[in-house]
Order: structure tokens, then sequence, then C-alpha cells
């Protein structure tokens, strides 16, 4: 199965580099989690560029940090069952697919994608990432 299209809203595996883990000077993720593209980019040479959001079951500190995912649309992505938020104050930037796409299961060798957020909930996500930017405190790891 090819490597799906990076839209925006789409939920895929990726090993994600946590911005603080960017500043010690790690350069791999320690850990494969689900991912929210934010924002997909294609130039005019060919190169798509991606910026992605993590999914963490840690619930925000500070209020506006992250968007709960719904239980609903947690069960029909397939994550698993613990509360989750798409966190909208820091993202990774790399260029498409990148070494760091991972498969969403051993047995599922080649799909890369738990599917699409619902467009209110990806909207809801983005707003959080452009706030975070426009308030100049969006936290980006390039990879």
């Amino acid at each position: 199965m090819p490597l799906p299209d990076p839209a925006p809203g789409l939920v895929l595996r990726y090993a994600y580099l946590w911005y603080d883990q960017h500043r010690r000077g790690q350069d791999e993720g320690s850990k494969d989690r689900p991912c929210v593209v934010v924002l997909s980019i294609a130039s005019e040479d060919g190169e798509t560029t991606v910026a992605v959001a993590p999914i963490t079951h840690t619930a925000p500190r500070i209020a506006g940090e992250a968007v709960e995912i719904p239980d609903a649309t947690r069960r029909r992505l397939g994550l698993d069952g613990e509360r989750s938020w798409v966190v909208v104050s820091e993202v990774n930037r790399f260029r498409w697919p990148g070494p760091d796409v991972r498969p969403v299961h051993p047995s599922r060798p080649g799909a890369y994608d738990y599917g699409f957020l619902p467009p209110g909930l990806f909207l809801q996500v983005r707003a959080g990432v452009v706030a975070a930017a426009k308030r100049g405190s969006l936290k980006t790891a390039p990879r």
C-alpha cells in the first residue's frame, strides 16, 4: 500500500521529536505516535513540506495547548481507549515523506494512516496552532 497524500487533517504514525528533546540536541523521536498533519505545502520543485502535531494521552497543563479528541473519533480512527489530545503548541516540520513515517501497526505493514479528523475537530486544531504561531509561542522542531 503506498503512502497517503499528506493532506491536512490526516492522522498518521510518526516518530515525533518533542521540542524539548530537539533543544537538548536529540534528532530522533523516542516513540512512534499518532500525529495530525496540520500543514502541507508543495513547492515548485515538487518537494512537499509537512507540519505535524502530536497526539498524546497527557492532559494539557495550560488551557489552549491541546484539543481533546472525542471518544467516537478516537474509536473510528482505531486509537486506543485512553483519552487523547492533539497538542497545538508545538509541531515537527519535515519533507514528505521523510524517514520517520511509520506503519500504524505491525499487523498492517503497508498502512501508514488512521484516517482523518472530522472537519470541525481539525478546524479547532488548526486554529490552536495558528493562535500559538500568532502569539509567537509555537515551538517547531525541524526534522
